[in-house]
């Protein structure tokens, strides 16, 4: 159940084999079925949540009632709500199964005590929280720089094994167009 994670950790940071140990004891399985939620918009998120099977969307809901798609979390991917976990205040995100998943969480005590306990711990959230904010950059840059058809390209090439689990609602609100609109770039 562990060498998924296991093998994570280590792209980022090197862990000795008893600290691998130690840290992976504070995670705990988590099963969600399709379209059960792992957090609710105006919760606190109080998890870190590492992907062992499934898919989830994240998103949030405007005034309108009109979902934004964030990113998605696929085998092997981290998910949680950076701003939530940190201050603890409401969730301004919704995290969705988008088929039936396996989890891995950690809460936030025992993460926060493992920074104390394990200070290579904070190095790999250090690291990894640095490639989640290029990510991030990358991402705004080309929804700002690159036509709609090159981002729905570019995220087919990028994330082949996300895009066959989506359906094109949900891929025109992650690109930030209608759904109409993804269909004629799907037509050209």
């Amino acid at each position: 159940m562990n060498e998924l994670l296991k093998q994570n950790i280590n792209k980022h940071v090197q862990f000795s084999a008893s600290e691998l140990e130690e840290f992976c004891k504070y995670f705990q399985l988590k099963t969600f079925k399709k379209k059960e939620h792992l957090l609710k918009q105006g919760d606190v998120c109080k998890f870190e949540g590492f992907v062992l099977n499934g898919c989830f969307r994240i998103f949030t809901l405007d005034q309108k009632g009109s979902d934004n798609t964030l990113y998605f979390a696929a085998r092997d991917w981290w998910l949680m709500d950076n701003d939530s976990f940190m201050h603890q205040n409401p969730s301004h995100l919704n995290m969705q199964a988008l088929e039936d998943s396996e989890v891995l969480m950690i809460n936030r005590t025992d993460k926060l005590m493992l920074y104390e306990k394990l200070p290579i711990v904070e190095k790999l959230f250090r690291v990894m929280s640095q490639k989640a904010l290029v990510a991030w950059q990358r991402r705004l840059i080309r929804n700002h720089c690159e036509t709609a058809k090159e981002r729905y390209q570019n995220f087919l090439s990028t994330y082949p094994s996300i895009a066959s689990k989506i359906t094109d609602k949900q891929m025109a609100s992650y690109l930030g167009i209608t759904h109409e609109f993804l269909s004629k770039i799907k037509k050209q």
